[in-house]
């Protein structure tokens, strides 16, 4: 058996060193951020305690469930400080100039990283896909019944509510509008109304309910009136719902889209391009799920260089300070492509792909030009 040469152990080795050296920065970093996220979104729901049976337990639990989506929101920003952390620590202890020494590139140097990063982004996708939404929809379901005695969340029968012997249940429902002009609208509406003694009296089967001005508008409804010994049916396209029911209750039971998962995203693009409906927000979300590991893996390798050059003699402060505004700079970037591509009627891909393909190029061009 011939032994390994020295040449063909270092890429291994180093591979190695810098794996251990990324990974612990990341997971420190990422531990602290959500530590202090977890935090900060506690201390907001000490407000809400006292609404209802909303307690300070009730709250813990809130928050616990949100803890995967969380953490897969705080990802990318940890995966950037935890990549330079780490390769700076290198820095600051001359193994980086050894591994350039001894023939490493700085690509390849920086590749090791980013593959450390590729493993957890892969996972966090993952947990995107499956844990997190599931742990908002429990957080929700959690907060909408200890808050509400008239309104649940009810697993895949969507949100339920009561106003006196009417019971109102919808499919999914929706937050449009910005600020004092928000409204909520629900899909596939379901009225039953009953009678003092529990009897059904009618059922009345709505595409769309939307709130506006201050009352109830119901599209495309198909009612039924159950009489002694018949039962008679109606339909119209719109008709006013003079209900109390405030929308402000209902839209504790309403999810965000940035909190769905991929394929329910695609299933709600579906529905509401079929109803000529406005789908900026969860197209918006939908394309975002899918740029989420490229602008994660991009922004790490495009910190990676802050470790090598003269920024070794300026220290880990230094080092950490330029990599966060870089990355600022990228989410400003991103977020600004991505309004422009919503405001001009741009396709969302162009704004979310923009941003990325641009660090992209300006790594190729530094490690072309740096070997």
């Amino acid at each position: 058996m011939i032994p390994a040469r020295p040449s063909d152990m270092l890429p291994r080795l180093s591979d190695r060193l810098i794996a251990r050296n990324v990974l612990g920065a990341l997971l420190l970093v990422w531990g602290t951020l959500l530590a202090f996220d977890l935090i900060g979104g506690f201390i907001e729901e000490v407000d809400e305690i006292g609404q209802g049976n909303y307690d300070a337990l009730t709250a813990f639990f809130y928050i616990a469930y949100q803890i995967p989506r969380r953490a897969y929101t705080l990802f990318p920003t940890s995966a950037m400080i935890g990549c330079l952390l780490g390769m700076g620590a290198l820095a600051a202890t001359s193994e980086l100039t050894a591994l350039r020494s001894a023939g490493l590139s700085r690509l390849r140097i920086c590749l090791s990283a980013v593959a450390v990063v590729g493993t957890l982004t892969l996972a966090m996708v993952v947990v995107g896909e499956t844990i997190g939404p599931l742990g908002d929809q429990r957080s929700q379901a959690l907060e909408v019944a200890a808050k509400s005695n008239d309104v649940a969340v009810a697993g895949g029968s969507g949100v339920w509510a009561r106003e006196g012997d009417t019971f109102l249940n919808a499919h999914r429902g929706r937050s449009v509008g910005i600020g004092a002009e928000a409204t909520i609208e629900l899909d596939d509406v379901r009225l039953y109304e009953f009678d003092g003694d529990g009897r059904l009296l009618s059922i009345a089967v709505a595409a769309r309910a939307q709130h506006s001005g201050g009352a109830w508008t119901l599209f495309d409804v198909r009612r039924s009136f159950f009489r002694e010994n018949s039962v008679e049916s109606s339909t119209v396209a719109q008709e006013r719902w003079d209900s109390a029911l405030n929308p402000d209750v209902l839209s504790l039971g309403v999810t965000r889209p940035r909190y769905l998962s991929t394929a329910d995203l695609n299933e709600s693009l579906a529905y509401l391009q079929r109803n000529g409906l406005d789908i900026g927000a969860f197209e918006n979300a939908y394309w975002s799920r899918w740029f989420y590991p490229v602008n994660a893996l991009v922004l790490c390798l495009a910190v990676l260089p802050f470790a090598f050059g003269t920024l070794r003699s300026g220290g880990l402060g230094k080092r950490l300070f330029l990599g966060i505004v870089f990355g600022l700079g990228y989410f400003m970037l991103q977020t600004l492509t991505v309004n422009m591509a919503e405001v001009f009627r741009f396709d969302l891909r162009l704004g979310n792909a923009l941003p990325p393909l641009l660090v992209a190029l300006g790594c190729w061009l530094y490690f072309r030009k740096r070997v």
